[in-house]
């Protein structure tokens, strides 16, 4: 984001984690450019909070995920976090496994996560604890599983449910 000293700024920013908590830094990436954070999936929440508290990082910008199937820990989160006043960018990642694929919301931390969260949970099925409406934001209520898995059918299931095709029910 930063012309002069990013990598630099990042680089202190990832040091005063540490000393924060040296359990929260579990690798550090850098590729490209960018600095991700590995975090425990424990610690997800308080390294969120100790980044906006302390570390400036005011403005969450995406929050995504990738099914790594059939590697484990099958699932990864990546928070993209924002320091507007440092003009820094910096990747929290947390890894979960598919036996038990929850983690904690960041929404108190963001709110605007709410809408990302929701988003992951109807698409992969991660399960956020805390978050205040965790629900389905873009698939029916009704719809069986969570087509953005690698294990999801290709063609999707046989039997469509007819209650978001209308214009298709039988008569």
């Amino acid at each position: 984001m930063s012309e002069s000293g990013g990598q630099n700024a990042t680089s202190v920013v990832v040091e005063k984690l540490r000393a924060w908590n040296g359990s929260a830094v579990s690798e550090v990436i850098e590729f490209h450019g960018e600095t991700t954070v590995v975090v425990p999936r424990e610690l997800l929440r308080a390294t969120a909070e100790h980044c906006r508290a302390h570390l400036e990082f005011t403005y969450l910008s995406d929050a995504t995920s990738v099914d790594r199937f059939p590697a484990e820990p099958r699932f990864e989160l990546n928070y993209h976090l924002v320091s507007i006043a440092k003009k820094i960018k910096l990747r929290l990642r947390t890894r979960v496994s598919g036996a038990d694929p929850t983690v904690d919301s960041v929404v108190p931390v963001w709110p605007g996560a709410g809408w990302m969260e929701r988003e992951i949970f109807d698409l992969m099925g991660i399960r956020f604890n805390g978050h205040p409406d965790l629900r389905r934001i873009l698939l029916p209520n009704d719809w069986e599983g969570h087509p953005l898995r690698r294990d999801y059918p290709t063609e999707g299931f046989r039997d469509v449910p007819s209650t978001y095709l209308p214009a298709f029910k039988k008569q």
